[in-house]
């Protein structure tokens, strides 16, 4: 339980982040209430290259943590030993 409320709260800090600084980089108008075209552009290929690039580090952590744990095992004789 506490566990999930210590990752809701990370995720709602990362997305609080992203917001404000997809906000600060694409918004430029404020005479108007409308959202101007570019600015939603902007913000959605803002949000877009944060999603990528979230996806891109959670692979390679995932694949240096693979990396570690083949090394650990080879270390400790247990690959390519018959069972």
């Amino acid at each position: 339980q506490e566990a999930s409320v210590t990752h809701f709260k990370e995720f709602l800090g990362t997305y609080n982040k992203v917001t404000e600084n997809c906000f600060m980089d694409c918004v430029r108008d404020f005479t108007t209430r409308d959202v101007k075209p570019e600015e939603s552009s902007c913000s959605e290929s803002c949000l877009q290259k944060y999603l990528k690039m979230t996806q891109r580090i959670s692979m390679r952590f995932q694949e240096y943590h693979i990396q570690q744990n083949e090394a650990l095992a080879a270390k400790a004789g247990l690959l390519g030993q018959p069972r």
